[in-house]
C-alpha cells in the first residue's frame, strides 16, 4: 500500500499549482505549496487528497464559479492530469455544494464528467449523491449516452452500492433499483472499460438484493447482445460462490451427476509465507455435457479456534458425458491487511456447482 500513497506526492502536488497558477494567473496557492515530504509520509492516499483538498479550498476563491473557471482553463493543458485530479474533484464537490446558486450543483456534476477523463471523479460525486440523490441521477444518466467512455463509465463507477474507498450513500443502499436504468443502458456499452463497471456494479446490487439482480440479468439474457454473458458471468460471480439457485441456473451450473473427490494437499502443513497446493477430481457421471463452476473453500482458523470460511475462484469447464478433469491449485499464505492470519488447524474443501465436498484439514505454522 505505500508504493499507492506515493501516487500523491510532493512532485505532483507541485505540477498541480504549476498547472493552476498558469490557468489564473495572479492566484497564488501558497498553502497548497506549502504541503511537505513530512506532511504526506504518514497519511494514506486518501487522506493524502484530503490533505490537498483542503489546501486548495484554503487558497482559492470561495465562489464555486470563480474556481470552476480556473479548473477549466487548466483543463485546456495536458499537464493537468493524473492523481492531483482526486483533490481537485472534491474540491469541485465542496464548492458546488456550499454554494448559494443552485444551479451550481448541476454544473459542479456537468465539470466532474469533464474532469473524469484525466482521472476518475468516481469519488467526488458521492457526495452529490448523497446530497440529492434524484437530481444527482438525472444528471448522471445523461452521461450513458456520452460519446467518451470515462463518462459513460463514471455514470455505472460513481454509483456503484460499494464502491471501494468511496464513502457509502445510505439512499443508495436504501433503494436498489434506483441504478438500474443505468445498467440497462451500459450492459452493452462497446467499451470494455465500462462493461466491466457494470458487472462489478451488478456484483455490488447482489449483496445487497440477490433476488433483483439475477431478474435483471435473466431480462438481458432473454435478448443477449454480443457481451451480455460475459458482464452477466462476471456480474453474478459472488452469487455463483455464495450458491444462489437463480444464478447458478441462469450460468447453466445446474445439479449434474458430479462426483468430485476429496482434495489431495502436497502437504498437510503450510509454513507462511508459504503456498498450500493440491488437486482434486471432477466426473460428470450424467448422460449430458455439463457445465461446472468450480470453486474452493478455505476454512481459515481465527484468533479463537473457531474456523470462517471464503470462497475462491478455479475455473469454468465444460465436462462431457463420463469425463474426468483434474483440477490444481496453489493458494499463498502471506501477510494481507485484509486477513490476519493465524496458525493452527485449517481446512479445504472442493466447491462445484453450489455444492462443497471432501473435507480436508491442514496446518498452517507462522
Amino acid at each position: 500500500m505505500g508504493a499507492m500513497n506515493e501516487l500523491i506526492d510532493v512532485d505532483v502536488i507541485r505540477c498541480l499549482v504549476t498547472e493552476l497558477e498558469t490557468a489564473a494567473p495572479g492566484q497564488r496557492l501558497a498553502k497548497t505549496s506549502s504541503i511537505t515530504s513530512s506532511d504526506l509520509e504518514p497519511l494514506n492516499l486518501r487522506a493524502r487528497s484530503d490533505l490537498v483538498e483542503a489546501a486548495l479550498l484554503n487558497d482559492l476563491p470561495d465562489d464555486y464559479y470563480a474556481v470552476a473557471a480556473i479548473f477549466r482553463r487548466a483543463l485546456a493543458g495536458p499537464g493537468f492530469s493524473g492523481w492531483s485530479i482526486w483533490p481537485v474533484t472534491e474540491a469541485v464537490a465542496a464548492l458546488a455544494l456550499s454554494s448559494d446558486v443552485p444551479a451550481a450543483f448541476d454544473d459542479g456534476l456537468s465539470l466532474l464528467a469533464e474532469l473524469t477523463p484525466r482521472l476518475t471523479s468516481e469519488f467526488a460525486i458521492r457526495r452529490f449523491l448523497m446530497a440529492d440523490l434524484d437530481r444527482a441521477l438525472e444528471s448522471v444518466m445523461t452521461w450513458t449516452a456520452h460519446p467518451d467512455a470515462a463518462v459513460r463509465r463514471l455514470a455505472s463507477e460513481g454509483t456503484r452500492p460499494f464502491l471501494p474507498w468511496a464513502i457509502r450513500v445510505r439512499s443508495i443502499l436504501d433503494a436498489t433499483a434506483c441504478t438500474v436504468p443505468i445498467l440497462n443502458a451500459l450492459h452493452e456499452d462497446e467499451s470494455d472499460y465500462v462493461r466491466r463497471s457494470v458487472a462489478n456494479h451488478l456484483n455490488d446490487l447482489s449483496r445487497q438484493d440477490p433476488d433483483l439482480v439475477v431478474s435483471l440479468a435473466a431480462e438481458w439474457l432473454r435478448d443477449p447482445g454480443r457481451h451480455t454473458r460475459s458482464v452477466v458471468r462476471h456480474g453474478l460471480r459472488t452469487l455463483i460462490k455464495r450458491a444462489h439457485p437463480g444464478a447458478l441456473a441462469l450460468m447453466g451450473f445446474s445439479a449434474s451427476a458430479l462426483t468430485v473427490s476429496t482434495p489431495s494437499l502436497e502437504s498437510k502443513q503450510v509454513q507462511a509465507p508459504g503456498k498450500l497446493e493440491f488437486a482434486f477430481d471432477v466426473t460428470n457421471d450424467g448422460p449430458e455435457p455439463a457445465n461446472i463452476a468450480v470453486d474452493y473453500v478455505i476454512h481459515f482458523a481465527k484468533a479463537n479456534g473457531s474456523l470462517s470460511d471464503k470462497v475462491f475462484k478455479l475455473a469454468v469447464r465444460e465436462l462431457a458425458p463420463g469425463e474426468t478433469t483434474r483440477f490444481t491449485k496453489s493458494h499463498v499464505f502471506r501477510p494481507m491487511t485484509t486477513r490476519v492470519h493465524h496458525a493452527g488447524t485449517h481446512a479445504l474443501e472442493a466447491q462445484v456447482n453450489g455444492s462443497r465436498s471432501g473435507w480436508t484439514d491442514f496446518t498452517l505454522v507462522l
